[in-house]
């Protein structure tokens, strides 16, 4: 059991999507501001702006792919937006402590004289409309933001949402946007500089809760599907990965709950790679030198974007060291032999297995037997903890099952 702030998870989740922006990494959370300040013109009481702040973080849950998200904000009406608002729902509504967020999810790109589905209730509906009428803003405000010309445009931004009213948003929503949007502070706060105590502030109007294992693996399974479903080629790999840390710490003598941490753990491992455009984790060709700093990024944004959680430190290790090698040249600390912990030394080796047992765009599944060839040529170079590499020889199929599932998951 763990005692653990909602807001904080909240955030977590939407640190993992807002990294998809690569560029520009506050889009989450400009909606969720924005939609805040229009609640409080609406009269809407401190427990609905709560809501509609966690909504805003969230709204974007469904989406992995930098080029999905480069249409989402940079297009104001998009033909497939309705793909990431589903996997989204999908996501949250079998998740307690945020599925009452998954219905304005699912709605937050339909349009308000087609929001009449039969299981919203009218204030759902508002919220879900809320939520795309400050999206949309965003995505209007979006290219001033960079040369500190937003203010210049404020005028157009305002008729552009005025123009689409009764059709695109509830007329009452337009007038509180117009309302709230007329002081300069209403775009003020959306920048770089003042989003942080911004967001800081909505942090003291939380909620602890207590979390048992199931319902900690369930917000981990959240973050591992918007993981993997970056790519095609990653469809799984953090499932697969955490099924064989769990393999694999059974067999060096991890018992109990700890099974379960370093599962969970796995499923968090690469929650970096969101930050790394879609053209360089699908590249055929051998990275570049660029390519492979960038690539260097994503196990430290683990690791940033989870010790934020109070209680989550030794998950936070453990999911971010997973590139150290023994002999201290792995990254992103340049840890040296037993400085690595056991959990991360495991996931490391589950890692290299299952994305060699996994399809890639420079080649094919690699067979269990090479996979144990590969592991055995690292052990050599003292890159592994030898130990793993060990049980992986012993138990070889009851791995390689682990890495690549039945398929059923």
């Amino acid at each position: 059991m763990m005692n653990i702030d909602i807001r904080q998870v909240v955030l977590t989740i939407g640190s993992a999507v807002d990294l998809v922006g690569v560029d520009d990494v506050l889009h989450g959370r400009r909606v969720a501001v924005m939609a805040v300040e229009c609640a409080k013109h609406l009269g809407w009481d401190e427990e609905k702006q709560s809501l509609l702040f966690d909504a805003g973080i969230l709204h974007d849950c469904g989406v992995s792919s930098t080029r999905v998200h480069r249409s989402l904000v940079t297009e104001l009406d998009w033909e497939g937006s309705q793909e990431h608002c589903d996997k989204g729902y999908g996501m949250l509504k079998d998740f307690p402590p945020l599925a009452h967020i998954a219905p304005i999810v699912r709605y937050h790109h339909t349009h308000w004289e087609d929001l009449t589905a039969p299981e919203l209730t009218p204030m759902t509906a508002r919220f879900a409309n809320l939520i795309y009428l400050a999206d949309r803003v965003d995505v209007s405000a979006a290219p001033h933001y960079g040369d500190s010309s937003l203010l210049l445009h404020v005028g157009e931004i305002r008729n552009l949402i005025d123009r689409h009213r009764g059709a695109f948003f509830a007329p009452d929503l337009v007038d509180a946007f117009l309302d709230a949007s007329r002081s300069e502070a209403f775009w003020l706060v959306l920048d770089a500089d003042f989003i942080p105590q911004y967001v800081a502030d909505m942090g003291c109007i939380s909620r602890k809760l207590t979390m048992n294992l199931d319902e900690l693996k369930r917000f981990a399974l959240i973050i591992a599907q918007i993981v993997d479903a970056k790519s095609h080629f990653t469809t799984a790999h953090s499932l697969g990965v955490a099924r064989l840390s769990r393999v694999l710490a059974g067999m060096a003598g991890i018992t109990g709950e700890n099974l379960d941490l370093i599962e969970v753990a796995a499923l968090f491992h690469d929650i970096g790679k969101l930050q790394i455009p879609d053209e360089v984790l699908e590249s055929p060709a051998k990275l570049t030198a660029a390519e492979r700093a960038l690539m260097k990024r994503h196990s430290f944004a683990t690791y940033q974007i989870l010790r934020r959680i109070g209680g989550f430190e030794e998950l936070a290790r453990s999911a971010s060291e997973h590139h150290e090698s023994p002999r201290g040249d792995g990254y992103p600390f340049h840890l040296l032999g037993r400085e690595i912990a056991l959990e991360s030394r495991i996931i490391k080796v589950a890692d290299i297995f299952q994305a060699l047992a996994q399809d890639r765009p420079y080649r094919g599944p690699v067979p269990a037997h090479e996979i144990l060839v590969f592991l055995r040529s690292m052990e050599t170079e003292n890159e592994v903890d030898p130990t793993l590499v060990g049980l992986v020889a012993a138990h070889l199929g009851e791995c390689y099952e682990a890495a690549v599932g039945s398929g059923s998951d």
